[in-house]
């Protein structure tokens, strides 16, 4: 089940520094002058799939799994290191009616864009038997108005707080799981005054509590059924007091100096992961894979996962397939089974992004799943209980991925000490104006 690790965005470059850096495993089914890189020869189907960060699929050996299961099938993916260099191509090639792949993946901050101006371009599914074990809300956010489905569901993002457990024992603060989520329950405010006690009393050298204010603002918000507009399509972020709200306590906790001053799967966040430069890092499940591929092995069992001080889905992704495809049949069979309950089951074995099957969700086989890197944490337990915390609506506009990335360099501006928290917030309301047009 395709549980989609999103590793969420770096800016682009430009179009062409995107294109470009798409290509880090090239289908040999056909170019990017081709309309998708698939097609059938000698009785043999080539089905291309474009991917971004760690989506799980081929990390967890499904691809592999299906092409044994399937000997005519020959799966290529292309996968893109970050989302947002990912999406800018995938916008120019959609655009241009070529070099798109069979299957392409989808962001939650970007499905309400692609339903309200790409739906002829994309297949329905609404004609596919056996999709009916997702969450109620989960296929809405990639419905057209007149029942189109133009994608499956893969994960969703529901919060915990990753944290590493020695440096806690540094500073004089609990080290069981179940006693720091005591520490914040129930308030994010909690969750910052935890930090203030952090960076006072914490011996052991340079370490931030925190690795980014824009991760802080981004699960306060993420609690809300509506965030940057609502159910009728108008922006309102600006009078949105739970915009306004996760603002000021992000805004707060970058100047008291309580973040390593990073942006989540920008460059230096990796490396902060590997070197230890920070304690903490609000983890939507399906950052787990992020964090233990690259804090590596020397740091197993020394991170932890606690519960958040509230719910919300932060993320989630979806697999739609090309209208144009010449194995778009094909196509949807392999979306079909790679976001099946089974599939989205081993995935968050394997990986520990949360199903957005329900019938999944719900399964012993995913309550009982523990990770051995964040010290043997009962993750299904905990994602399974903060999954019941998510707003049942869940309200998405057309520039969300947008926004929740401006949002993010405007509070990168006050980390690095270059903006005070009002000039932040108008150069980021600019910013979004004319993002959003």
């Amino acid at each position: 089940m395709s549980t989609l690790h999103r590793s969420l965005r770096r800016r682009a470059a430009g179009v062409v520094a995107a294109a470009g850096a798409l290509a880090l495993v090239v289908g040999c089914g056909g170019s990017d002058e081709s309309v998708t890189g698939g097609g059938k020869k000698d009785g043999k189907v080539t089905i291309t799939v474009g991917l971004y960060g760690v989506m799980g699929f081929k990390e967890t050996g499904l691809f592999e799994q299906y092409e044994k299961e399937h000997p005519n099938v020959d799966i290529k993916a292309e996968v893109a290191g970050d989302e947002q260099t990912y999406y800018t191509a995938l916008q120019t090639r959609l655009a241009a009616g070529k070099g798109l792949k069979d299957i392409q993946g989808i962001e939650i901050g970007r499905a309400k864009e692609i339903v309200d101006t790409q739906s002829d371009k994309f297949a329905d599914f609404s004609d596919v038997k056996g999709t009916d074990h997702f969450l109620p809300w989960k296929l809405s956010q990639i419905t057209t108005k007149d029942g189109k489905v133009l994608g499956l569901g893969t994960d969703i993002g529901p919060m915990a707080v990753c944290y590493r457990k020695d440096y806690f024992e540094q500073a004089g603060l609990p080290t069981d799981r179940e006693e720091v989520a005591k520490l914040w329950e129930g308030d994010w405010k909690k969750f910052v005054e935890v930090g203030r006690t952090f960076k006072k009393d914490f011996k052991g050298g340079d370490v931030a509590y925190t690795d980014a204010a824009s991760g802080l603002f981004n699960a306060m918000v993420y609690g809300y059924p509506e965030q940057y507009y609502n159910a009728e399509g108008d922006l309102i972020y600006k009078t949105n007091p739970a915009v306004k709200e996760a603002w000021n306590l992000a805004a707060d906790a970058a100047e008291d100096g309580l973040t390593a001053k990073l942006r989540q799967f920008q460059p230096g966040w990796d490396p902060g992961l590997a070197n230890g430069t920070f304690a903490t890092a609000v983890c939507p499940a399906w950052m787990l894979g992020h964090i233990s591929e690259k804090a590596g092995e020397a740091n197993k069992g020394k991170w932890d996962v606690a519960k958040a001080p509230k719910g919300a889905n932060w993320g989630g992704s979806f697999l739609g397939v090309v209208e144009q495809s010449p194995v778009k049949e094909e196509a949807k069979k392999l979306v079909a089974w790679l976001t099946a309950p089974e599939q989205q089951t081993h995935i968050f074995e394997k990986q520990g992004s949360v199903p957005s099957s329900q019938e999944a969700l719900e399964s012993p086989e995913v309550q009982k799943v523990t990770s051995e890197y964040f010290d043997n944490a009962p993750i299904g337990q905990i994602f399974g209980e903060a999954a019941k915390e998510i707003p049942d609506k869940q309200v998405l506009g057309r520039k969300d991925g947008t926004i929740k990335d401006t949002f993010s360099q405007g509070l990168a501006l006050i980390e690095q000490g270059d903006a005070s928290p009002d000039e932040a917030w108008q150069t980021t309301s600019e910013r979004i104006e004319k993002a959003v047009g």
